[in-house]
């Protein structure tokens, strides 16, 4: 089984993303969306079930009395952009299906100018329409995508239909089965954006590979076209440079300074323009290193411990995908005050808007695609959904020296198929960012009371990483005293999922599970023997915060919520936090801060 490398899409007619979007010139669509809930896709097939040229894209409206129309988009009928639709209408908490949205707008677009239709998520598949016409799709639920609109968009009003099915499928990516609530919508923000003929699509500015005294910059048009000045300014290192693109559109320069290195004690950014053609590119940049040596993990050559957490992209008190800044702001703060430098996004890309927050807060992360689970390791189709998708995300938060770690599966079944397809993806990665570690969650074997990772992707990876619950599936947290852990590898190891459920408020003694204390007996012993390993640099135990899901079913203790969060949906924190904490103090937590 060969997969193809080469020219992979899963868009129709998508334009590559635009880099750092929320500098540019934009308008935003957010807001109230006129929507028509179409759960057998009336509105997209007709009775034959082929694609209808006259569907609800087309926002027909009777012109007489005897014209036949059967939909209409109410003002009555409405769902907020950004968000989810499960948690805005209670008879769609457990949709899933298709919805149309509808949005009307005004634009007077100016001469030698280009437009794009922007949206930051949109679960799952996402059909697009302007005025009437087709102009994409997009697959997959976390990254963003693009459009140009330019020789669409009309002078003055404009209406956008957009139908987004968050229907699962066996060859998706993910696949049928997860473990998240499966929230459908247009999930973040959607935008105009507005740019040059001839403008900045992407740039890269880092520290030059083996240097601390060298700055990369690193810019490329839109448009192969040679002799575009761009001007590089970044005051506060006295760096203004003009530079030239060749005839590839791209222009590079290699520049002496001396930048103070961004750390979790010191997240120093550097506010830095591009300017190219009158457009005006602001961005804050921090300069670090991130390595491995043996056993080690060395930021900016030296050691450092990952002190961090798992989160998944649910808003706290109200639950639902978070879309406000202020839904990062409450994980970013509980995170810190848990003691963490680094956080775990999982199982797929967060939000922009989280990734830079965390990077202002100085907490390093971790950035994962959905590859979990049982995929269609041998379906072409797959692979291109997956390697597309870390293609976005990498081409998002290439700049973000936050981002230390590209994950690029979860706990996937070992087999040659699967091999093949993940060494596929960290090829990829490597090939687009070699300025930052690649791994993946893998599970474990036990054998005589020793556990290992017996994966043949070990060797590929920059860091161990592996998700083992014992004493919640299997076992009591008494036998971790007992566990032994041995490693072929000399590679540090990174212990990216082990927890347990547990009520917030239910107490009992340490062996009744579902209660804190049993919880926190886990973390207790889990942490015990985890310090014991001579190359442990670092763990996110499962979970933040208790979260959705539709597999969690036990009535009165789940009602469908992964019970693991070491904080309750409602913000209450359990014992175990406080275990954690403790662990991290040891570790280095809060000793650069003068009062907690």
């Amino acid at each position: 089984m060969l997969f193809c490398l080469l020219s992979l899409s899963v868009d129709m007619q998508a334009a590559k993303v635009l880099q750092n979007v929320y500098a540019r010139k934009t308008t935003s669509l957010n807001g109230e969306w006129q929507t028509i809930i179409d759960p057998f896709d009336a509105g997209y097939y007709d009775y034959r079930m082929n694609a209808s040229p006259n569907g609800f894209f087309k926002d027909q409206k009777p012109q007489s009395k005897g014209d036949h129309v059967e939909y209409d988009f109410s003002e009555k009928e409405t769902l907020k952009v950004p968000g989810d639709w499960n948690t805005q209408r209670p008879e769609l908490l457990f949709y899933e299906g298709s919805v149309w949205y509808k949005k009307t707008f005004k634009y007077n677009l100016k001469k030698d100018r280009l437009l794009y239709l922007y949206f930051g998520a949109s679960n799952y598949q996402t059909d697009v329409y302007l005025n009437g016409e087709k102009i994409g799709t997009h697959i997959g639920g976390f990254t963003p995508f693009n459009f140009d609109i330019t020789d669409k968009v009309k002078k003055g009003d404009n209406f956008i239909v957009v139908r987004v099915n968050n229907d699962r499928h066996a060859e998706g990516v993910p696949t049928l089965n997860s473990d998240w609530w499966n929230y459908g919508g247009i999930t973040r923000d959607v935008m105009l954006v507005e740019t040059p003929m001839a403008h900045v699509d992407d740039y890269e500015i880092r520290l030059q590979e083996g240097s601390y005294e060298k700055v990369l910059v690193k810019a490329r048009l839109n448009l192969a076209v040679a002799n575009v000045k761009i001007e590089v300014n970044i005051p506060e290192l006295s760096i203004f440079e003009r530079i030239t693109t060749n005839q590839s559109g791209v222009a590079q320069i290699v520049l002496d300074a001396d930048p103070e290195l961004w750390t979790p004690d010191r997240p120093k950014l550097y506010d830095v323009e591009l300017v190219c053609e009158g457009e005006h590119l602001k961005d804050q940049i921090g300069f670090r290193h991130i390595d491995t040596n043996g056993k080690k993990i060395l930021l900016n050559g030296k050691q450092v411990f990952l002190r961090g957490i798992s989160i998944h992209e649910e808003a706290p008190f109200r639950s639902g995908r978070c879309t406000t800044e202020q839904d990062d702001s409450v994980l970013i703060e509980w995170a810190k005050f848990l003691g963490c430098n680094f956080i775990r996004l999982a199982h797929y890309p967060h939000n922009e808007q989280m990734v830079r927050m965390a990077e202002k807060e100085g907490l390093m992360v971790w950035s994962e695609i959905p590859v979990y689970w049982t995929i269609q390791w041998d379906n072409q189709d797959t692979y291109n959904n997956a390697y597309r998708q870390l293609t976005d995300n990498i081409q998002r938060d290439h700049n973000r020296c936050a981002v230390i770690v590209w994950s690029v599966a979860n706990e996937t079944p070992r087999g040659q198929a699967r091999d093949h397809f993940l060494t596929g993806l960290v090829q990829r990665a490597r090939e687009l960012d070699n300025d930052r570690l690649v791994s993946m969650a893998m599970e474990t074997e036990t054998h005589d009371n020793i556990s290992t990772v017996e994966d043949n992707l070990s060797d590929l990876v920059d860091i161990l990483s592996f998700n083992n619950y014992l004493g919640w599936y299997g076992g009591k947290p008494s036998d971790c005293e007992r566990r032994k852990w041995f490693f072929d590898q000399d590679k540090p190891v990174v212990v990216s999922e082990f927890g347990a459920g547990a009520v917030a408020g239910r107490f009992g003694d340490k062996d009744e599970k579902w209660t804190e204390e049993y919880q926190a007996e886990v973390y207790r012993q889990t942490l015990k023997m985890y310090d014991k390993i001579s190359n442990f640099a670092g763990c996110t135990p499962w979970i933040l915060m208790d979260f959705r899901s539709p597999r969690r079913q036990l009535h009165g203790t789940q009602d469908f919520f992964n019970r693991k969060g070491i904080v309750s949906d409602k913000g209450r924190t359990k014992q175990a936090f406080y275990v954690l904490q403790d662990f991290y103090k040891k570790k280095g937590a809060f000793k650069h801060v003068k009062k907690q």
